[in-house]
């Protein structure tokens, strides 16, 4: 006996019988969304939200403290930094994606915005201890660094600044290129960092983001 085939229709030749959930999401499309969104929009919408709330997990705790979230989902937040379980870690983000679809489009805007302060200055302080790091090599590498600087930043102590160049490059310790491959590379010398230091404050209350042109040799 022949079994009574099901009735439905084909989607770009997938067979979508009447009554399954497929069905009733693609009439609820039909109808422009009056029913509210499809369930992929729901897990979507979900999921993205879930990641948001791992983010907030490394906010720092001025941006954080700005954002007003509720109770739960701050304790919830707080109670996931200690939770080291990984299946005990889990079920306390899904409580958090919970959470987080209970917020305002307001305060979802400002999370987001909060975020993206924190990720803006982290690649804004990178890029500067990458530049001072550049003056400090140049100016223990190359006298003529030194008229560069001043040139560049007219406010230096220069007295100061000669004082450390000439301190770091007494107490400069000799590596070979075999010492570094192996990792075995001494501790460098205090006036070393101190010349760090003095370069990267002169930097950020000059807020320069250019680097130095390279040294070339005659």
């Amino acid at each position: 006996m022949s079994r009574k085939p099901k009735k439905g229709y084909f989607v770009r030749g997938q067979f979508v019988a009447e009554g399954s959930e497929l069905d009733l999401e693609y009439k609820r499309e039909l109808k422009g969304g009056l029913e509210g969104p499809s369930r992929t929009e729901l897990k979507r919408e979900s999921t993205e939200l879930q990641a948001l709330g791992t983010q907030l997990l490394t906010l720092r705790r001025d941006l954080m403290a700005g954002l007003n979230l509720p109770d739960k989902l701050a304790d919830g937040l707080a109670e996931a930094n200690r939770i080291t379980n990984f299946e005990g870690k889990r079920r306390q983000m899904q409580f958090i994606g919970k959470q987080m679809r209970l917020l305002s489009p307001e305060t979802l805007q400002s999370v987001r915005e909060a975020l993206d302060i924190q990720r803006l200055g982290s690649a804004k302080d990178t890029q500067a201890l990458h530049l001072a790091e550049i003056w400090r090599d140049r100016l223990m590498a190359d006298d003529a660094a030194l008229s560069d600087w001043i040139a560049l930043h007219p406010q230096t102590d220069t007295q100061s600044l000669r004082a450390l160049v000439r301190q770091a490059r007494k107490d400069a310790v000799p590596v070979s290129n075999a010492a570094v491959s192996q990792g075995l590379a001494p501790r460098q010398s205090r006036s070393y960092r101190e010349l760090f230091k003095f370069v990267r404050s002169v930097l950020s209350d000059g807020q320069m983001d250019e680097e130095p042109e390279e040294a070339h040799d005659d």
